[in-house]
């Protein structure tokens, strides 16, 4: 098919196939949702998985595809029973949808991921590297957790299911992916500036080796102002000696929510 389109799949893209059909339909299955609830696919490539989505009558449906040889593809398989958004998916406007899912590209799995979350999509289901897929549904304590494990529980839940062999694409990878779902949270989000929380998270997970006592000067140059809001937001006494991958999500929401009077002040 590929080679009938003139098409050599680009490493800048990172585009690699999905050509598994059972493993396009887990996917599917994995929105668990019932016909007319507007979803997103990210990246339609060769059509496995938008196929799968059709053939359980989910939709409606929008597809987004970078490539305009795919784009041009998709439009002659699936005709009017998708709308498809040719570019970049970190730059198109995406339409208020129930749920997502795609195939991410490993190179922009991350900020993919992100740009979801921050639009508040309600179910994402994703299949992406199993090192991404670890670091995101990651809890504190183990190797994986970090910045992305805590922006990722900021906006919701994950859940890992199933990994997918390199096999299961083509060209084929050098590495195994995994299937998961994030959830979103209801309601507010429980720190008041996203913006001003990741700067503080981002600050303290950069040196991850180094004990808090090091690293929260940097977020509040004052000790005894440092030692009164984390007593307020309820870190444990021993916090100058911990590292930042032991405390828990929640602590870095309290933090956020003690320092954003402070922020605003200044």
């Amino acid at each position: 098919m590929l080679a009938g389109l003139a098409v050599r799949p680009s490493k800048g893209w990172g585009q690699s196939f999905l050509t598994d059909p059972f493993v396009a339909d887990a996917e599917a299955a994995l929105l668990d949702l019932s016909p007319g609830h507007p979803i997103l696919e990210i990246g339609g490539g060769l059509g496995q998985l938008t196929a799968a989505l059709l053939r359980r009558g989910l939709g409606p449906l929008t597809v987004v595809e970078r490539d305009p040889r795919l784009a041009r593809f998709l439009r002659r398989t699936f005709g009017h029973r998708i709308t498809l958004l040719e570019g970049d998916a970190l730059e198109v406007d995406l339409p208020p949808v129930d749920a997502a899912v795609g195939n991410l590209p490993y190179a922009v799995a991350t900020p993919l991921l992100l740009r979801l979350f921050a639009a508040r999509v309600p179910r994402i289901v994703f299949l992406v590297q199993e090192e991404v897929a670890r670091r995101l549904a990651a809890g504190p304590g183990s190797k994986e957790y970090g910045r992305l494990s805590i922006i990722a529980q900021l906006y919701g839940s994950v859940e890992l299911y199933r990994t997918v062999p390199p096999s299961a694409f083509t060209p084929v990878p050098e590495v195994t992916s995994r299937l998961g779902v994030h959830e979103a949270r209801v309601g507010t989000l429980p720190v008041p500036s996203v913006p001003a929380f990741e700067e503080v998270v981002r600050t303290l997970f950069s040196s991850r080796r180094k004990q808090l006592r090091n690293l929260m000067p940097r977020v509040v140059p004052s000790a005894p102002e440092a030692e009164r809001l984390l007593r307020q937001a309820g870190w444990p006494d021993d916090w100058p000696g911990r590292r930042p991958e032991t405390l828990p999500p929640e602590a870095y929401f309290s933090l956020a929510r003690e320092l954003a009077p402070r922020a605003n002040s200044g």
